[in-house]
């Protein structure tokens, strides 16, 4: 992997300045410089400083992608690509960090990236044999109603009306004009030429009436199809809808 980078750092050098980094490269030992200094030349295009900071800050790449990743294909892939930017991009390094700590950016950022792309794209394939034989095979969510969700709400309308037109009309009047005709409770005391406090009241002692007679329902049928544990959640329902059917 390093062998391949280098060669790939040879290529990309500038051949008109090839001549004079080499003649400082027989001068001066890379592995005596500092990571500035490397820098330095790199940016003259010189091909022997960038393979110095690839070499020495390769496998701190990698175990950093590593740790994003936990995959080491992946992270050498991201190692790469963040060396490669951080070639391109040499002019971009201010040197406020270490070269190391700015590298370590790139290569976190590159791995933030794949993650979200593995994230986003998911293939299913329809026609492919799993693999093991207690596999859970694919299903896709269709766009007919569900059939156990439409007994449900029919059980819960059904009960919903029964039990609404069991509350005295003194206090169904207050909620049928609020929670389905969804008059404000100023409105509905002016419709039923009562003060605004004596609506209110009345309200809360419906909803609670109504609330109490479910509750009674669901301790005595436990077993019913409507309650039980692979019945749709009462959720899919909604109140308002319920309460809306039983008028």
């Amino acid at each position: 992997m390093f062998s391949r980078w280098y060669s790939y750092c040879h290529l990309i050098c500038v051949t008109s300045t090839l001549g004079v980094c080499q003649m400082q490269d027989t001068a001066i030992e890379m592995n005596a410089l500092s990571d500035s200094e490397l820098v330095q030349l790199s940016r003259h295009r010189c091909q022997s400083a960038f393979g110095e900071l690839i070499r020495r800050h390769w496998r701190r790449c990698v175990d950093l992608g590593c740790f994003f990743l936990h995959n080491r294909g992946d992270a050498e892939d991201c190692a790469q690509n963040a060396l490669l930017k951080s070639y391109e991009h040499l002019d971009q390094y201010q040197g406020d960090a270490e070269f190391g700590t700015w590298l370590g950016r790139i290569v976190a950022n590159e791995c933030l990236m794949l993650i979200r792309a593995n994230r986003r794209t998911r293939f299913v394939y329809l026609d492919e044999t799993p693999s093991e034989l207690k596999a859970i095979p694919v299903q896709l969510a269709g766009k007919e109603p569900d059939p156990e969700g439409e007994l449900g709400y029919l059980q819960m309308t059904n009960l919903v009306r029964s039990e609404v037109k069991r509350i005295p009309p003194l206090l169904r009047n207050v909620m049928l004009l609020c929670d389905i005709q969804g008059l404000p409770v100023r409105e509905v005391a002016v419709e039923l030429g009562i003060s605004v406090s004596a609506a209110k009241s009345r309200l809360v002692r419906a909803r609670a009436e109504l609330r109490l007679r479910m509750a009674r329902y669901s301790q005595v049928n436990r077993n019913s199809s409507l309650l039980s544990r692979n019945a749709a959640p009462l959720s899919r329902v909604g109140r308002h809808c319920v309460l809306r059917a039983a008028s």
